[in-house]
């Protein structure tokens, strides 16, 4: 998830650790500079594992994608996380906190990283180093600023009110909120998996997941027959359908094409191969650009909004991100978002 809902999350965990221990000696205002205190190592120790995004290549545009999300972020590391953002904020704050309070605090905070962003669409491996599988629940969107206010207003009233117990609230409401989009992706799928049944196709690889920073409009695909379907869906009191875009998969002779006789592309392809669940499609719009159809900037589009490609022979590979959000493309999306039908905003 973005980096202010992890400050957020990680803030309200830790100050949720220091709550549970008994009232320091000076009152309220003690208790809530602890509070505070506790908020500011969580919102530190909540970032850390991101500190992965710095593992990178001028030679290599895939290492960060290999990297991101990967070690830092397993349950296994959270440990030896928690530590390092308890030695790392020890200098500055041993006069303040006992070192066992502080490595709670941050172990609470780094905690929560991992598995809030295995709520997303992107994948996290939580397991390692006892497999590789990749999370990705499909809970939440990557950026969804209700989630991220239901944590930090209640947040902020507990640091300013001692007698305040908004946070625990404001924890459930999250919880509450997972659990919504949860009801809400079981929507999604048995909607795209009846819409496949009607087309006559065998679905799979199936996926669906939430557009950007909303639980109601979702991107649904699958598979079928060598190529992907997407579809998008409202999921307000009733579901409405957005029928969407198909592409062929890019199959092993079309990334022999794609590398055109280089060992190197090859492998890059088949490694962007793995990193996007096999949604590997090349764009038509763009020559050479091989892209991951989980994720456009519309709901019912191919178009990725990242892939690799090459700028010349025996050149390097490039990791490029597309995000162009053109205003009919915003028309429609809005339109999608709120149930309506988009020919009437064209």
């Amino acid at each position: 998830m973005d980096i202010l809902t992890h400050a957020v999350m990680g803030a309200s965990l830790a100050a949720a650790v220091v709550s549970l221990a008994p009232s320091p000696a000076g009152g309220d205002a003690s208790a809530l500079a602890s509070r505070r205190r506790a908020a500011g190592i969580g919102a530190v120790a909540g970032l850390l594992p991101d500190a992965d995004a710095l593992i990178q290549s001028g030679g290599d545009a895939l290492l960060v994608l290999d990297y991101h999300r990967h070690f830092t972020h397993a349950l296994a590391f959270v440990p030896i996380g928690a530590l390092v953002a308890a030695l790392l904020l020890w200098p500055f704050l041993k006069r303040r906190i006992g070192f066992a309070a502080l490595y709670a605090c941050s172990f609470a905070a780094y905690l929560a990283h991992p598995l809030l962003d295995a709520c997303t669409s992107y994948g996290t491996h939580l397991w390692l180093p006892f497999s590789q599988r990749r999370e990705a629940w499909n809970l939440i969107a990557v950026f969804d600023p209700l989630f991220t206010l239901l944590l930090a207003a209640p947040l902020f009233l507990f640091l300013r009110r001692p007698d305040s117990q908004a946070l625990r609230w404001g924890l459930a409401l999250g919880l509450a909120y997972f659990g919504f989009g949860f009801f809400q992706q079981q929507r999604a799928e048995a909607g795209l998996l009846a819409l496949a049944q009607t087309r006559g196709h065998q679905a799979s690889q199936v996926s669906v997941k939430p557009s950007m920073a909303n639980l109601v409009l979702w991107r649904g695909l699958y598979v079928h027959d060598g190529r992907v379907q997407v579809d998008a869906f409202h999921l307000g009191l009733k579901l409405r359908h957005y029928p969407g875009e198909s592409a062929a998969l890019l199959d092993a002779a079309g990334a022999q094409r794609a590398a055109a006789g280089d060992a190197r592309r090859l492998q890059d392809i088949e490694r962007f191969r793995a990193f996007s669940d096999g949604f590997v499609v090349l764009d038509p719009a763009h020559s050479g650009f091989v892209g991951d159809a989980r994720y456009a900037m519309q709901p019912t589009a191919i178009a990725p909004i990242w892939g690799i490609e090459w700028r010349g022979a025996g050149t390097a590979t490039d990791f490029v991100s597309r995000h162009d959000f053109s205003p009919a493309m915003r028309r429609d999306f809005f339109a999608m978002l709120l149930g309506r039908d988009t020919s009437v905003v064209r």
